[in-house]
C-alpha cells in the first residue's frame, strides 16, 4: 500500500470563525476540470506507481499566482502547481524553479513536500507543471493566531524561527543549488527587477512607488550574507502539524533564489510592522499579552541560530522598506492580472488594491527613519 502524505489547506473551524477569508485556499469542487485529466493521468502513471484508473482534480481557490490543484485517484492525493494561462510577465510563475529547490531541500532540516515530477511539456495540460505530495496539517492565515493559546503561539513562532534559520543556514553548493542565483549585488538586482515588474504591471501611477524606485538604489547597505532565500516566507505559506506547534512543510517556492538571507527575513517579519488591514499583519496587537515574541526577540533568535551578527537599526529599517516596496510590486502584479482577467483568485482586485497604501507606508518609513526625501 502506498505511503501517503497529505497536505490539507483547510484551516481549523476556529480559524475560519476568526477570519472568514481563511477558507479561501480550501480545495473546492470546480465542476469540469480545466485540463485534460486523461492526458495528465497517462503522464503521471510513469511517476506514481500504482496510480488508479480514475484521476480527479479540484482547484484551490484563493491562489494569487500559480494555479494549484488537489489531485486524487480515490486512494492517494497529490498537489499539482502549474503556470497560469495567457501572457505572463518576464521571469514570473517559474514552477520549474520551485520544483528544483524543493527537490534540493528534500531530506535536509528544511521541511518541504516530497517532489514527484516536473513536466515541461506544455502539450500535456497546456502549461508547464509539477506534482508533489499533499501534506496533512494546518494553515494559519492570521499571524496573531487567535485560534491558539499563548503557550502554543510562543512555541509555534519558535519553531517557525527554527525552520527559517535552518533554510538560511543551508549552503547552496551542499544541496546542488550552485548556479541557482547569481552571487553579489543581490539587493541591486532585486530592486531593479521589482522596479521593472511594477512598471510592466502598473494600472495607474502610485507616486510613492516612483519615489522608492528612485531612492532605493542609492541607499543600499553592505550585503549581509549569501544563501538560499525563499522569497515569500509568510506564515500562510507553511503547513503545520495537525496538533503540534511544528512546521511540516514550506510551500510556494516560486520566488526562491540565491541571495541575502536578511532580505528574506525582512519580508518574513513584515507582519510586525503591517496591520491585518494593510496585509496579513499584526502591528498594533499586544504581542506580549498574546505570547508572541517581539520583533527584537525574534530577530535575535534568528541571529543566534544562524550565527549572523546583530543587525543595526538603520540597516534593518532599509530591509523593511525594501520589502514593503517589493510587496507592493507583487500586489500590483495581482492588480494587473485582475484587470486583465487572468487572476486565479476571486478577491484579486481587492488584494491588488493594497499596493498603493503599502508603498505609501514604505515611503513614510524611509522618510521618518532614514531621511529619505
Amino acid at each position: 500500500m502506498r505511503k501517503l502524505v497529505v497536505r490539507s489547506a483547510v484551516p481549523s473551524q476556529s480559524a475560519q470563525a476568526a477570519r472568514p477569508a481563511a477558507a479561501q485556499n480550501a480545495p473546492m469542487n470546480t465542476g469540469e476540470s480545466p485540463f485534460d485529466l486523461t492526458a495528465l493521468r497517462h503522464y503521471l502513471a510513469a511517476h506514481i506507481p500504482g496510480l488508479g484508473p480514475q484521476l480527479s482534480a479540484r482547484a484551490f481557490a484563493g491562489g494569487q499566482s500559480n494555479p494549484t490543484f488537489l489531485l486524487t485517484d480515490g486512494d492517494g492525493q497529490w498537489v499539482l502547481r502549474k503556470k497560469p494561462a495567457g501572457e505572463l510577465l518576464p521571469s514570473a510563475h517559474a514552477v520549474d524553479r520551485e520544483y528544483r529547490v524543493i527537490r534540493a531541500l528534500h531530506g535536509t532540516q528544511v521541511p518541504v513536500a516530497r517532489p514527484i515530477c516536473l513536466c515541461e511539456d506544455a502539450s500535456v495540460i497546456g502549461t508547464m507543471f509539477y506534482v508533489m505530495e499533499f501534506v496533512q496539517g494546518r494553515i494559519f492565515w492570521d499571524p496573531a493566531l487567535p485560534e491558539l493559546t499563548n503557550a502554543e503561539r510562543g512555541a509555534l513562532y519558535d519553531d517557525v524561527n527554527r525552520v527559517v534559520a535552518a533554510l538560511h543556514s543551508v549552503q547552496p553548493d551542499s544541496v546542488g543549488l550552485q548556479g541557482y542565483g547569481r552571487e553579489g549585488q543581490f539587493l541591486e538586482r532585486q530592486i531593479a527587477r521589482w522596479s521593472r515588474q511594477y512598471q510592466a504591471s502598473e494600472t495607474r501611477p502610485i507616486p510613492e512607488m516612483h519615489k522608492l524606485i528612485a531612492w532605493l538604489p542609492g541607499h543600499i547597505p553592505a550585503a549581509q550574507g549569501h544563501g538560499i532565500v525563499h522569497g515569500d516566507l509568510r506564515l500562510d505559506n507553511m503547513i503545520f502539524h495537525p496538533t503540534e506547534p511544528r512546521v511540516l512543510a514550506l510551500l510556494d517556492w516560486e520566488l526562491s533564489t540565491l541571495g541575502d538571507p536578511l532580505a528574506d527575513l525582512g519580508y518574513h517579519m513584515l507582519p510586525w510592522h503591517l496591520t491585518a488591514q494593510q496585509f496579513r499583519g499584526m502591528a498594533g496587537e499586544d504581542l506580549a499579552l498574546l505570547g508572541i515574541p517581539s520583533e527584537h526577540d525574534y530577530l535575535t533568535a534568528w541571529c543566534r541560530r544562524t550565527g549572523h551578527a546583530p543587525v543595526d537599526e538603520s540597516t534593518w529599517t532599509f530591509y523593511l522598506v525594501y520589502n514593503m516596496f517589493r510587496l507592493a510590486a507583487i500586489l500590483q502584479g495581482i492588480a494587473r492580472r485582475a484587470e486583465d482577467g487572468t487572476a486565479a483568485a476571486s478577491n484579486a482586485r481587492e488584494t491588488g488594491a493594497k499596493a498603493g497604501p503599502i508603498a505609501a507606508f514604505a515611503w513614510q518609513l524611509a522618510m521618518r527613519q532614514l531621511g529619505a526625501s
